[in-house]
């Protein structure tokens, strides 16, 4: 277990102004994430390779992302807290400066992967350490908040990201990011409490985890649930193309509503995890959600129609990260950094899959089925949370 070096009860009365300082963090690491679609095609003109090529900068970095959370939460839960996450931000900023220096297409793929390394050690920590600093009474609102830096992103960071891009360059995004993340670490080093290291086992060990049935059931579970959340917004232009008829100005407009809907989703969520319980809440969010995937084909072709029933969708889509986060913690209370870094794999590995799914519908169907479609992974989702009770107390 990890103890302060400050007090408790000190530490836990500042909770929400030490979740901001973490949420900085999270805010940088989420503008990269989504700006990064902004730019491809002038990505993909100065480095003369194909959109598609350019492509596989996002994939590239979810890939590495899912596969080093756990390996990088594993081999540095012996340092402190603090060290942790200072270290991710350094490291995802020069990921993001030699993205921005590069002169060819193979270094810029190679330096997605560095800066993949810095986001997936600092995500899942940031998220871990709110929740220990927070206590239990108050532990889904503080991830909330930590959450709320990556929500913000896309209503905020993208946007302003992309509008850089189109006014100096790509690269000046990808400086725009690397000053993103300089900007949250000095915070993060001198306002951040330290937290104590956690005794010095082997790697095994630090993976034990995932021998929990638990804690794999609820993993496989946010894979199922974030796979039908994606696929809709993934192909939200496709699917709402006749209320916006090809109208860029429109698809903004909806793109950010859904933003903004989902940042107050995840707030509200957190909120009602510590009240009510993390596990009705992902039932109730992924379950609303199904309801809405049916309608939309029958909702998709007014304008005024589609812009509620995107906030609704948004609101319900970040409605599930707080408290699934918030019932994993609880089945490894001993292993927080390491099951959110597991979380935060499984949700990266979703946002493949849904691309790549949501890819394999459309070649079936009209675009107009794409969320009923996901409305039978998101409805698989609601079943399994309702039908796993284990650790009652914390769901």
């Amino acid at each position: 277990m990890t103890s302060l070096s400050t007090p408790v009860s000190a530490a836990r009365t500042h909770w929400r102004a030490h979740a901001a300082v973490l949420a900085l963090g999270t805010f940088a690491v989420g503008t990269d994430a989504f700006v990064i679609a902004g730019v491809l095609p002038d990505i993909a003109g100065e480095l003369d390779v194909s959109v598609g090529a350019a492509g596989q900068l996002v994939s590239v970095f979810s890939l590495a992302y899912a596969l080093l959370a756990p390996v990088l939460s594993a081999l540095t839960a012996h340092w402190s807290r603090r060290s942790v996450l200072v270290t991710a931000l350094v490291v995802f900023a020069v990921g993001n400066a030699v993205t921005a220096l590069a002169p060819g297409y193979a270094l810029v793929l190679a330096s997605r992967v560095v800066a993949a390394a810095g986001a997936a050690l600092y995500t899942g920590n940031a998220s871990a350490t709110a929740a220990t600093l927070a206590g239990d009474a108050h532990r889904g609102r503080a991830i909330a908040l930590v959450i709320l830096g990556s929500t913000s992103s896309l209503v905020l960071g993208a946007p302003l990201g992309t509008a850089i891009g189109s006014a100096w360059g790509w690269r000046s995004t990808m400086w725009f990011v690397t000053a993103l993340a300089l900007a949250a670490t000095p915070f993060i080093a001198l306002r951040l409490p330290e937290i104590a290291r956690g005794p010095v086992v082997g790697l095994r060990q630090r993976m034990a985890p995932l021998a929990d049935r638990g804690v794999l059931r609820a993993l496989v579970t946010t894979v199922v649930a974030f796979v039908g959340i994606y696929m809709p917004y993934t192909y939200l232009s496709s699917i709402f193309e006749p209320a916006t008829a090809g109208d860029g100005d429109r698809l903004a407009v909806l793109i950010l509503l859904f933003g903004i809907a989902g940042t107050a989703g995840n707030l509200l969520a957190g909120h009602l995890a510590d009240r009510v319980g993390p596990r009705r809440v992902s039932v109730a969010a992924t379950a609303l959600l199904t309801a809405v995937f049916l309608a939309t084909p029958a909702l998709r072709e007014s304008f005024l129609v589609a812009l509620p029933v995107v906030v609704v969708t948004g609101l319900f889509s970040f409605g599930v990260t707080t408290p699934q986060q918030h019932q994993i913690i609880a089945r490894a209370p001993g292993a927080q950094s390491l099951v959110i870094s597991l979380y935060q794999s499984a949700l990266y590995l979703a946002v493949s899959l849904s691309s790549v799914l949501g890819a394999a519908a459309l070649g079936l169907a009209d675009a107009g089925w794409l969320p009923v479609f996901a409305a039978v992974f998101t409805l698989v989702a609601a079943l399994t949370t309702w039908l796993d009770r284990r650790g009652e107390s914390g769901s």
